[in-house]
Order: structure tokens, then C-alpha cells, then sequence
């Protein structure tokens, strides 16, 4: 049996873990944790390789459930660390593989564990030259291609030391629509989810998304703009209603507010909210930069801070702002410091604020 994440084991972890509104419910009866560790910034060496390792087993013992990577963030080495980290915390007895959320992301074509002495040489050996990708196929170091895609998914489950990848996202599809133009673009998006359909069918990834950064915060005429509706009428022409589109991923914090905000998705009832138009569809929201990359710290006035009841530090705070937004899973941050962790997890014993507290901010200063 293929070992994933299941709806009665991650109710039993939330149960385990008590706490206050901590855990959400996330896409097909699992429950995620509010607060999921994140694994982009960092050198791709063996100090931040030891700070991610510390770090996840951290969160993993103190109730996180939701772990994000992507095959090139550090050049597959925070993937790898992860898969570490949890064969560790299982070995322990902390958790169970079907606990934890795995989540990762393929798209860019990635280096292995370091810099390459000559990046275009190495990408031709790798990619090109054994046949994995078309030169047509690359659109600025990014290949949405099936044959690629099947081969990251393998070197993820690999680096990940898991039979099967619980969210798989494409990594910022909206460049190559804003390179290709609309319609190649969604030619390229419905192969790479046939794909994945296929992949969920040999239970090597139980759900797949899409993780952006502009796409779906962009005006309706920019070149990458992404319709959700659209990206779920791409996956409903391969499956039908039985596809397994699951997520999105999107920036989300004080300075980054459009999915809340920004009425710039087609809803069934007009323009709405990216947030509003994947509650209609039964699409989780994940936010990413939730400390926008700690660029948010220290710049809180003291009549905005005070309306965080609870919460001792910049980094709460912001992190209790975008986890009680309604309509969001889970809020990503970075974490590879122990003391970031134990920190950022006290919010465990805090209430997320309530609807009319969470929008009265925004008459504030974010």
C-alpha cells in the first residue's frame, strides 16, 4: 500500500497536539496545520542543509504538519533535508508518514546540489542530450513538458525518500504564458496535467496545484495572468469532475493582500476574489512569503501591533494576519532556526483572530 497522508491520521495528530484553531481543513477530508515550514531561502551547503534539518524535526515535534519544497530550491538539497527530517522524526516515533502534508513543486529545471561549473553545458547533458526535454520545449530555464515532468516527479519521491508526493504543484506556470501567449499556453498546461493525472493514477502524487507568484494576483490583461476558472476548465477537459486539481499557492501577507482583496478572478456571480473563487470550487489556498521574507519585521506601528492580542513579535503577528484569513489553509514560512520555529509555533496556544478583527486591518496601515 502506498503511504500518504490520510484524513483519520492527520485528525488523530491534530487531536495529539492541542491546541487553539491551530489545524484547518484542507483538500479531501485532511487536516493541515495553519503555520506549514517553508524551504526556499538559503545557500545550497552543509551549514543551512544542518539549520533546515534541525528545524523540521522541530516543527514536526511540535505539531506542523504541512512541510512546502520544491526540486530547485537549493539545487534539490532542501527537498533532500526534508526527506531526512521526516525519516528521522518516524524512526522516533514523533510522527507517521500519514501525518504529514508533503508538499513539493516541479517547473524549473534544476542543478543537483551545487553549481555546475558550466550551467548551459550541464543543462544540455542532463536534459537535451538524453532526450528528457525538447530545446522548444525550455522556456527560460522552466519545461512544462510530460517526459520531464514524469522525471522530476520521480527525483522528488526520491530526494523525498516517499512512494508518493501528497500536493505536487507546477512551479510558476505563468511565465511560459506570458512568453507563448494564451492559447500554446493552455495547450502546454493540459498535457502537463494529463500528466499528473496519471501520475495520481500510479499513486506516485496524491493531488496536484499550481504555485505561482504573479499569476493570479496580476490584472486580467497582463501576460501572465491566471484565471482559476480557466485552470480548473484545463483540468475538468482531461478528467472530468474526477480530476485531482486540488490547490493553489500564491503570496499572500500585509503588503501582499490581492487574493483577498483584488476582484480579478471570474466567479459564478462576476468578478470576485481569488479566495472567494476557490471557496466556490473546493480549491485549498496556500499562502507563501507570509513574512515577506522577513521584510515585514520591525515595521509595525504600535497601534497596528496592539490589535494582535497574544502575540509577542512582528513575526506573530504577521503570521496570525495571514493564517485567519478566511478562506486560506495554511500560511508558509521559511523557518531553518530553532528559536524561529518555537516562536512562530506558540501560536498554537493563540485564537487566530476573528472575521470582523482580520478585516478591520485593512482600514490600517498594511
Amino acid at each position: 500500500m502506498t503511504l500518504r497522508a490520510t484524513p483519520a491520521a492527520t485528525a488523530a495528530l491534530a487531536v495529539r497536539h492541542p491546541s487553539r484553531n491551530f489545524y484547518r481543513p484542507g483538500w479531501d477530508g485532511l487536516t493541515l496545520s495553519s503555520m506549514g515550514l517553508g524551504t526556499y531561502l538559503g545557500d545550497p551547503d552543509a551549514r543551512a542543509d544542518t539549520r533546515y534539518l534541525g528545524a523540521a524535526r522541530r516543527y514536526l515535534s511540535l505539531g506542523g504538519n504541512v512541510l512546502d519544497t520544491a526540486i530547485n530550491y537549493r539545487f534539490q538539497r532542501s527537498e533532500r533535508n526534508l526527506g531526512v527530517a521526516l525519516r528521522e522524526a518516524i524512526a522516533d516515533g514523533d510522527v507517521t508518514r500519514e501525518e504529514i502534508i508533503l508538499c513539493t513543486k516541479g517547473g524549473y529545471l534544476s542543478f543537483d546540489g551545487e553549481w555546475p561549473r558550466d550551467p548551459d553545458e550541464w543543462i544540455q547533458k542532463t536534459f537535451i542530450e538524453t532526450g528528457l526535454v525538447q530545446p522548444e520545449e525550455i522556456v527560460e530555464g522552466h519545461c512544462l513538458a510530460p517526459a520531464y515532468l514524469r522525471h522530476q516527479i520521480a527525483q522528488s519521491r526520491a530526494n523525498l525518500q516517499v512512494e508518493c508526493l501528497d500536493l505536487y504543484y507546477l512551479h510558476n506556470p505563468e511565465g511560459q504564458r506570458a512568453a507563448l501567449g494564451p492559447d500554446e499556453f493552455r495547450h502546454r498546461l493540459r498535457e502537463a496535467f494529463a500528466t499528473l493525472e496519471v501520475a495520481v493514477a500510479n499513486g506516485h502524487i496524491a493531488a496536484y496545484g499550481t504555485a505561482t507568484w504573479n499569476g493570479y494576483r496580476a490584472f486580467t490583461a497582463s501576460p501572465d495572468y491566471l484565471s482559476l476558472t480557466e485552470v480548473l476548465e484545463v483540468a475538468r477537459d482531461v478528467m472530468g469532475d474526477k480530476h485531482h486539481f486540488r490547490a493553489v499557492q500564491l503570496p499572500f501577507n500585509l503588503s501582499m493582500a490581492e487574493a483577498f482583496t483584488k476582484k480579478n478572478q471570474t466567479g459564478r456571480a462576476g468578478l470576485a476574489t481569488l479566495l472567494e473563487v476557490a471557496q466556490e470550487n473546493n480549491v485549498a489556498v496556500i499562502a507563501s512569503a507570509s513574512l515577506l521574507q522577513a521584510r515585514l519585521l520591525g515595521r509595525l506601528p504600535d497601534d497596528f501591533r496592539s490589535k494582535f492580542n497574544g502575540c509577542a513579535t512582528d513575526a506573530q503577528r504577521a503570521l496570525q494576519f495571514t493564517r485567519s484569513t478566511p478562506g486560506l489553509s495554511t500560511a508558509l514560512v521559511g523557518m531553518s532556526n530553532l528559536d524561529h520555529v518555537a516562536e512562530n509555533l506558540r501560536l498554537m496556544e493563540v485564537e487566530p483572530l476573528s472575521v470582523e478583527a482580520h478585516l478591520s486591518l485593512f482600514s490600517g496601515p498594511a
